[in-house]
C-alpha cells in the first residue's frame, strides 16, 4: 500500500516561512489532484490549496497570495511554500492525492504540524 510521506513542518515565527514537500512511498501512477489541507485543534479539516492537472491551482482565501503549491514531475513531489505565516496558520498539514480512471486512488499522508508563535 502506498503512503503519501510529508516533510517540512515545524515551529517558526510569525512573518517567517516554512515549505512542506510531500512524496509518495513507492512507485505511483501520476495523480489528477494534488492537495494541502490543514486542521487546527478543534477545528474541521479544510482545503489550503490544490493543484489539478498539475497546472491549475486554488487557494482558500486565507492563504491567497502568502502560500504556493507547485508539483515537481521529474521528482514526482508536491509543496506548499508558507510565507508570512501567522498564528492561525497553526495546524496539522495533511497532503492528498487524488486519480480517476483506471487505477483510481485517494491517498492521504499522516500529516506534518505546524506551529507558528514567537
Amino acid at each position: 500500500q502506498v503512503q503519501l510521506v510529508e516533510s517540512g513542518g515545524g515551529l517558526m515565527q510569525p512573518g517567517g516561512s516554512l515549505r512542506l514537500s510531500c512524496a509518495p512511498s513507492g512507485r505511483i501512477f501520476s495523480a489528477h489532484v494534488m492537495a494541502w489541507y490543514r486542521q487546527a485543534p478543534g477545528k474541521q479539516r479544510e482545503l489550503v490549496a490544490v493543484i489539478i492537472s498539475g497546472s491549475s491551482t486554488n487557494y482558500a482565501d486565507s492563504v491567497k497570495g502568502r502560500f504556493t503549491i507547485s508539483r515537481d514531475n521529474a521528482k514526482n513531489t508536491v509543496d506548499l511554500q508558507m510565507n508570512s505565516l501567522k498564528p492561525e496558520d497553526t495546524a496539522v498539514y495533511y497532503c492528498n492525492w487524488r486519480r480517476h480512471g483506471i487505477p483510481n486512488y485517494d491517498y492521504w499522508g499522516q500529516g506534518t504540524q505546524v506551529t507558528v508563535s514567537s
